[in-house]
């Protein structure tokens, strides 16, 4: 199964702010959405990085309300590792448990297409895990 699968199953919207929205604003959108990032993307439609709960609890801790004043663009995460569609679903999962990090962009020839969070790979992995088990039941089953 690859990304492409997920993002077909889950929809290709994805949630982004521009990077002069306060973190204040990030937090309402985060909230609102029942979500745990957002893309920060310009007006070019360009995607400059990522803000996540974490990343917003991280600066609470450090610079504490200041924090609720700063930008999308202060605050994101700028370094940002990319799926394509082709990618699979234990690739994607390889990825994000040695990043440390829950959500992974999808590009497609330089475009951004979707995201995919952790539960979303995770459910794809449960699903491919119930295949194979309804397969080699049923093939368990047929040769008695």
């Amino acid at each position: 199964m690859t990304v492409a699968a997920i993002l077909k199953h889950k929809g290709y919207s994805v949630t982004a702010v521009a990077p002069t929205a306060t973190v204040r604003e990030v937090a309402a959108t985060l909230s609102e959405r029942r979500i745990g990032a957002a893309l920060v993307i310009d007006q070019a439609k360009q995607l400059l990085g990522i803000v996540s709960e974490r990343d917003i609890v991280r600066s609470l801790a450090a610079n504490g309300e200041r924090t609720l004043e700063m930008t999308a663009g202060q605050l994101m995460t700028r370094t940002l590792q990319m799926a394509t569609p082709e990618t699979t679903v234990a690739e994607a999962m390889q990825m994000m448990t040695a990043g440390r990090f829950r959500h992974l962009p999808v590009v497609e020839h330089d475009t951004l297409i979707g995201l995919v969070s952790i539960g979303d790979v995770v459910k794809a992995r449960i699903m491919q895990q119930d295949t194979v088990v309804e397969s080699l039941t049923a093939y368990v089953a047929g040769s008695a």
